[in-house]
C-alpha cells in the first residue's frame, strides 16, 4: 500500500508575509472596537512573548477575543470578511499560493496548522485552497439560555509548540492513520514549530526566524525564502 503524503503548513510569515491575529488586532483597533493604545500595548507585548517562545496562549486568546466576544457573531463575521477583502487577499503572494497548489496537484492532502484561532483563520485557509484546518478551536457558549458565541476560553489542546503535534496526531487518528503511514512535510518559519519540524518527514524551515535558521543549518533541513 502506498504511503499517503501530507503537507503541512504553518501559516503567519510562512504562507503569509504578516502576522494573522496580530493584523486582525490591529484592524479591530482601527474600527474602534478596541482601546488603541492600551490595545498596541499589550498586543506588541504578547507578540513580543510568542516570538521569544514564552507567549502564555491562554492569557493571549482571552485578550484577543475580547473585542469578537462582545461584538456577537454578526457583527464579528461581517468585520472579518472586510479584513479579508482589505488586508489578507492582498498580502497572499503568487509564489506562496503555487506552493500550496503544486503540492495539491501532486495528490497530497494540505493541511494548515496554526496556532491562530480558527475565526481568524478558517477564512483564509479557504482563501489558499485549503479545507483542512487545524487551528485553535475557541470555546462557545453552550449553556441554557447561553449566545452560543464565543466565551474567549480555548476548546481542547490548542495547536501551539508541542500542540501542533498533538493535534496532528489527533487528526491522523481519526482517520485510522498514524505516524508510520504517512509522508509529511512541515513549512514553518518559527522556532515555536520545532518540535513538530523534528516529527516530520521532510523539514522544511520557510522564512526562518533567526533561531530556526540556526537550527535548520546545523541539522541540513532545507531552507526555503518564500517571500525574497
Amino acid at each position: 500500500m502506498s504511503t499517503i503524503k501530507l503537507a503541512l503548513f504553518d501559516l503567519d510569515h510562512t504562507l503569509l508575509p504578516l502576522d494573522s491575529d496580530h493584523a486582525w488586532g490591529n484592524f479591530m483597533t482601527a474600527r474602534g472596537w478596541t482601546d488603541g493604545e492600551e490595545y498596541k500595548k499589550q498586543n506588541d507585548h504578547f507578540y513580543a512573548q510568542y516570538q521569544a517562545g514564552k507567549l502564555d496562549l491562554h492569557a493571549y486568546v482571552r485578550f484577543s477575543t475580547a473585542a469578537i466576544c462582545r461584538q456577537g457573531e454578526a457583527q464579528a463575521l461581517a468585520a472579518h470578511n472586510d479584513f479579508m477583502q482589505t488586508v489578507v487577499q492582498p498580502a497572499i503572494k503568487p509564489q506562496a499560493l503555487e506552493l500550496v497548489q503544486n503540492h495539491q496537484r501532486a495528490g497530497e492532502q494540505v493541511i494548515i496548522v496554526t496556532a491562530t484561532n480558527s475565526f481568524v483563520t478558517r477564512p483564509i485557509a479557504h482563501a489558499f485552497g485549503v479545507n483542512e484546518l487545524i487551528a485553535v478551536e475557541l470555546e462557545r457558549d453552550s449553556a441554557a439560555g447561553g449566545t452560543g458565541w464565543y466565551t474567549g476560553a480555548i476548546a481542547g489542546v490548542p495547536s501551539f509548540r508541542e500542540g501542533k503535534v498533538t493535534r496532528v496526531a489527533q487528526w491522523l487518528q481519526a482517520r485510522g492513520l498514524g505516524w508510520e503511514s504517512v509522508h509529511t512535510t512541515f513549512y514553518s518559519d518559527s522556532i515555536n514549530d520545532l518540535a513538530l519540524l523534528e516529527k516530520a518527514t521532510v523539514p522544511v524551515a520557510t522564512n526562518p526566524d533567526a533561531n530556526l535558521r540556526a537550527v535548520a543549518q546545523q541539522r541540513g533541513w532545507r531552507i526555503l525564502d518564500l517571500f525574497n
